[in-house]
């Protein structure tokens, strides 16, 4: 038996038996605390910062972990950002250990906030347990290394997921009667990942389907929004080569689109499409109005898009092109809504969420215009 310090998220009981893969009993665990350490606030998702703070201490529990248990922390610890190190830590009978410790190595200044478990808890606690998932389920397949390497990728897959299941269930479908789940597998992970299963569900005359085999392709959830200017009666469209549908076999893999982006984790789908108006296309929307929001391909893909229309004055716009970080090379065109329309009949545009939006736009224009005058 090892004995481990834990803190921060991984105090949360399912989060430690999500890593460790099983059940944890109270008499495991020890309460102890950390002293001249304090939990500092961190962005985003991840874990806490661990900092070195004179006269603070950080509550936390002694782990009596078996080799299985510390195979599985040391691999999600390593996944996510921590390093390891020992330190004296003090249990509740106030006998002193010399222990393992983790800790995200301090990126952020020690002047971040204290961290607060109830604060994390409410915000952050769902996501990261599905990202436990996630990587927990490479355990074994892909060095903690790689994992570590698309953990912002996981994160955006466990926030869309979390969203996408915080909504009521068709009373008439209800999951659990409907959907026998008979194995779950991830055979690829990268920015993107395939997530397969092996199911039956129920059909229509009641009775059971065969055994059947499918995968998703997941990504996350995006914000797509076409920007519009009711005064010049005009749209801004971006181009850029799309991987996908070169692969595919597509001769023409220069795509128009309205601008689009994921959503990232803690972020709105209307944050979302603002923010990336004004990365791609160099635009401040005045007024978002929503046109939907739909699976980009159900039957191959669990990507979930959020369609805005958004209106602004396109002739200020300035920058965009997009992130050389992320590798986009985007071109944009102003046109006006005839023309866009005209490209609509005659079958140009390829991208769904554009031609969404421009056929919501057609039905809606009208209003849109009428308030400006």
């Amino acid at each position: 038996m090892f004995k481990i310090f834990i803190c921060g998220p991984l105090c949360e009981r399912p989060l430690l038996e999500q890593v460790l893969g099983r059940a944890v009993s109270n008499e495991e665990i020890t309460s102890a605390v950390l002293p001249d350490y304090q939990l500092r606030c961190a962005d985003g998702a991840n874990a806490p910062i661990l900092v070195s703070s004179e006269g603070e201490q950080t509550s936390g529990v002694l782990l009596n972990a078996t080799d299985s248990d510390q195979a599985c922390l040391f691999y999600y610890l390593e996944a996510t950002g921590h390093l390891r190190s020992t330190a004296t830590v003090v249990c509740s009978e106030g006998v002193s250990h010399t222990v393992e410790i983790y800790a995200r190595a301090d990126t952020v200044s020690s002047q971040k906030e204290p961290w607060q478990a109830s604060t994390w808890r409410e915000t952050w606690f769902s996501l990261t347990l599905r990202a436990a998932e996630e990587v927990m389920a490479y355990h074994g397949q892909k060095p903690a290394s790689e994992v570590a390497g698309s953990l912002i990728a996981i994160h955006l897959r466990a926030a869309a997921w979390v969203d996408q299941k915080s909504r009521p269930e068709d009373p008439a479908h209800p999951l659990s009667e409907h959907i026998r789940v008979h194995a779950r597998k991830r055979p690829y992970m990268n920015f993107f990942a395939l997530e397969e299963i092996d199911f039956q569900h129920r059909r229509y005359d009641g009775t059971w389907s065969e055994t059947m085999n499918r995968a998703s392709f997941l990504v996350g959830q995006a914000a797509a929004i076409l920007p519009y200017d009711p005064i010049r009666d005009e749209v801004l469209l971006v181009e850029q080569f799309r991987a996908a549908t070169y692969i595919a076999g597509e001769t023409n893999p220069w795509m128009w689109e309205p601008v689009a982006g994921l959503i990232d984790p803690g972020e709105t789908p209307e944050q979302a499409a603002r923010r990336e108006a004004l990365e791609e296309a160099g635009i401040v929307i005045e007024h978002l109005d929503s046109a939907g929001r739909t699976y980009s391909s159900s039957g191959a893909s669990g990507e979930l898009v959020y369609l805005f229309v958004g209106t602004g004055r396109l002739e200020n716009v300035a920058g965009g092109g997009g992130l050389a970080s992320e590798g986009e090379d985007i071109r944009r065109q102003i046109l006006s809504f005839d023309a866009l329309m005209e490209g609509v009949d005659k079958q140009r545009y390829q991208d769904m969420p554009l031609v969404a939006t421009a056929l919501w736009l057609a039905r809606h224009r009208d209003r849109i215009r009428a308030t400006l005058q």
